[in-house]
């Protein structure tokens, strides 16, 4: 069952879409910006694995249970379609962009997790004021490959949020057709 709620003229988002919208991003720079820094860290840094290792971890499981409530919610409500002045191909491409970043800020936090959970020396996966278990066995070798896979697929994630805020911007600033301006829609 849908869930219908009216839009103003300007046919934005509903509220808490834009919120967990914007909440999300704030999330993913962080997390991007993080895990780019603690891995430049010397290992004789003690913040390094006293406070970077897990507070990335700590958000990067908040990240995902923010987008997973974020698609429960966006499967109930009626969003505005794209603009009608929109190109076929960029129609195309918007959907494609964004079934690829809800995957990627699933898949990410999943590999991070199963990285954590496979390491010898991993002492758990923190979530503020608990311990998720660790459902994966210990072996230093699945989590090199979980190591490849959360640093490949972040990356990927970081150049689609790119993509995402330069379309975001060509709409805005290069289109003639205002109606094409899809950033006033989620502001």
């Amino acid at each position: 069952m849908a869930i219908h709620i009216a839009h103003d003229a300007t046919d934005k988002y509903p509220l808490v879409v834009r919120l967990l919208h914007w909440a999300r991003a704030i999330l993913i720079f962080g997390q991007l910006w993080m895990g780019w820094t603690m891995v430049r860290l010397s290992d004789d840094l003690p913040a390094k694995f006293d406070w970077y290792y897990p507070t990335h971890k700590q958000f990067g499981i908040l990240t995902l249970l923010l987008v997973l409530v974020q698609l429960a919610i966006r499967s109930r409500t009626t969003l505005p379609p794209p603009p009608a002045g929109l190109a076929h191909w960029e129609k195309k491409c918007a959907k494609a962009a964004h079934y690829l970043l809800y995957a990627l800020a699933i898949v990410v936090p999943l590999m991070g997790y199963s990285m954590s959970s496979t390491f010898t020396q991993s002492d758990g996966v923190p979530f503020f004021f608990m311990r998720l278990p660790e459902v994966l066995p210990k072996n230093d070798n699945w989590f090199k490959v979980f190591q490849w896979l959360h640093k490949t697929l972040a990356y990927t994630l970081l150049a689609l949020v790119v993509f995402h805020i330069l379309g975001a911007l060509k709409h805005r600033f290069l289109d003639k057709d205002r109606d094409n301006d899809v950033l006033r829609r989620m502001l």
